[in-house]
């Protein structure tokens, strides 16, 4: 049963994990946005002001390491990874009470 299963380096695992973490933030976000867009508590605004925040900082340091793991020259023109790369400057910019009062 082995025959036709390709085996798989530690390295190519990592870059699936990576861009398999990368859409799940990205879901994350719309989420938080949804979330952000659609309340009226204030305490809940606050709640989801920090929620997009922090998937907003989880999702820059993501890119940046697909980034740095596509740096090299084999990879360079990976179209999963530059799509990401596009797309990360079209997201909303971050929130702070401040931008609300």
């Amino acid at each position: 049963m082995k025959l036709f299963m390709k085996k798989i380096s530690q390295e190519e695992t990592d870059r699936i994990n990576l861009l398999d973490d990368i859409e799940k933030t990205k879901e994350a976000l719309r989420l938080a946005y949804n979330g952000l867009d659609n309340a009226v508590d204030p305490d809940l605004i606050d709640c989801y002001i920090y929620q997009v925040n922090s998937v907003l900082m989880r999702y820059k340091f993501l890119l940046n390491q697909a980034t740095i793991l596509y740096s090299l020259p084999d990879h360079a023109s990976n179209e999963a990874v530059r799509e990401a790369l596009l797309h990360a400057d079209t997201a909303r910019p971050a929130l702070s009470l401040e931008t609300l009062v």
